[in-house]
């Protein structure tokens, strides 16, 4: 143990101590986690009339999510205490291809669908890789001149307001639940102590269940009729079994869709290496270097995608475990994978999981997709971006009209091929390509640490 109290070699508290502190990651991420396989196979429900049976599944999420964090931390040198989760960023994309009704997507099956959505994820990650590629060449502050808080926060701000109208739609099919669900969130996040405060998604999940689960035992329905939960699915589902992979498919349009919500990523995954550096009192950013952290999330997420997952990013929740703990050693954060993985093979588990109702999925995403949006005006805001110099204002207006104003993108023909933009990769190149030929662009990378640090989307 440091002078500071914080332990840095887990092996000497004993086995017993590290499995728990193991679970106590497990259960940081867990909630989050599971959350947008639950939210994807929603979106795909409401465009298609299908489950998805394969693919972007519970079970197969926290495989990903396992193996991904053991792959990152073999990248980083075992050296970076981090956790590899699901990325929300990524809904926006799921939710564009689940809706697509063009070309051969007209009368797509949803697992095929989900397919395609998985291949852009595939191509995502490998965008890590060419990015540390790039840092390793010529540096880290040279390549965030292209990638500035004016360019990555609106676009982080309407990735959260894109989704706006889904958590609506989920949340009126029981509008007591999604609220019950709303209040206990923000009351474990205000209020809440210790462990508690690290994890209020799962405990408004748990919560506004345990509401549902008492309504529905005493035979009250949603307002349609239709029966709060329904366990069918609980009862044929293994106790021991493979989780359901499924193999990416490749198409232009949904790696078109997908692809460019990796430039908002990849700067969340700066922010969070910093904020792991900040808490830990290392510079993992120097040692083992962000170009290998890269390479570890990408390659985690391009492997995720590939057996049909969904993005992995570094997990603010378990920095904040780390915080409340003391223990940094990265020992302890691969015995949580480890134990991720391990339920991955429980369809139990998977199945009643996926009995959650749509009102506690639009409850929670009432919360979480406003505060992606204001994380994208925090990133604005601690980065200090002057908006009164006409640049940046002109930068910040074109990427929120081209954000949310192409709701259907835009759909054009290269050699027969239907190809369509997002209108988050629309917002994306829109603001890129301004912020490199306007003049005036004086941001530098490390200037303000507080700034570089909180510019991720958290989960």
């Amino acid at each position: 143990m440091n002078q500071d109290g914080a332990i840095r070699d887990a092996k000497k508290l004993g086995v017993p101590k590290m499995l728990i502190l193991g679970l106590q990651h497990m259960f940081a991420m867990f909630g989050a986690t599971i959350l947008v396989p639950i939210l994807v196979n929603n979106y795909f429900y409401e465009a298609t009339g299908e489950n998805l049976s394969r693919g972007l599944t519970v079970s197969v999420t926290l495989f990903c999510a396992g193996f991904g964090t053991l792959l990152f931390h073999v990248c980083a040198k075992m050296k970076v205490p981090a956790f590899l989760g699901s990325s929300f960023a990524f809904l926006g994309g799921f939710s564009t291809v689940a809706n697509l009704k063009t070309g051969m997507y007209a009368d797509m099956a949803a697992n095929d669908k989900v397919a395609y959505a998985c291949g852009g994820v595939v191509v995502a990650g490998l965008l890590y890789l060419v990015l540390a590629l790039v840092i390793k060449l010529i540096g880290i502050k040279r390549v965030m001149r292209f990638l500035p808080p004016v360019v990555t926060g609106p676009v982080i701000i309407c990735i959260g307001l894109s989704l706006a109208g889904t958590a609506i739609s989920s949340a009126s099919t029981n509008w007591l639940i999604a609220i019950i669900a709303l209040v206990t969130i923000i009351i474990f996040n205000i209020w809440g102590k210790g462990m508690f405060k690290i994890i209020p998604i799962l405990m408004g999940v748990i919560v506004s269940y345990a509401v549902a689960a008492i309504l529905n035992a005493c035979g009250i329905t949603n307002p349609d009729g239709s029966a709060i939960l329904n366990f069918s699915s609980v009862a044929s589902a293994g106790v021991v079994g493979l989780p359901p992979f499924q193999l990416a498919k490749f198409d232009l349009t949904a790696i078109l869709v997908m692809a460019p919500i990796a430039i908002a990523t990849m700067m969340e995954h700066v922010g969070d290496i910093s904020a792991i550096s900040a808490t830990v009192g290392e510079n993992f950013l120097a040692d083992p270097g962000l170009h290998r952290t890269l390479i570890g999330d990408g390659l985690a997420t391009s492997l995720a995608g590939l057996i049909g997952g969904p993005a992995n990013t570094t997990y603010g929740e378990n920095t904040g475990v780390l915080e409340l703990s003391k223990v940094y050693d990265p020992l302890v954060i691969r015995i949580a994978a480890v134990f991720a993985i391990i339920v991955s093979f429980i369809p139990k588990v998977s199945a009643v999981i996926s009995t959650m109702p749509a009102s506690i999925i639009g409850g929670v995403s009432f919360m979480l997709y406003g505060m992606i949006s204001a994380i994208g005006v925090r990133n604005v805001v601690e980065n200090k971006v002057d908006l009164t110099k006409s640049r940046n204002l002109i930068i910040a207006a074109v990427i929120f009209v081209c954000g949310l104003g192409f709701s259907n993108g835009i759909t054009f023909t290269v050699g027969g091929t239907s190809i369509t933009l997002t209108a988050l990769a629309i917002a994306a190149i829109a603001g890129i390509v301004l912020n490199i030929i306007l003049p005036g662009n004086d941001y530098e990378f490390g200037v303000n640490a507080e700034g570089d640090k909180n510019r991720g989307i958290h989960q």
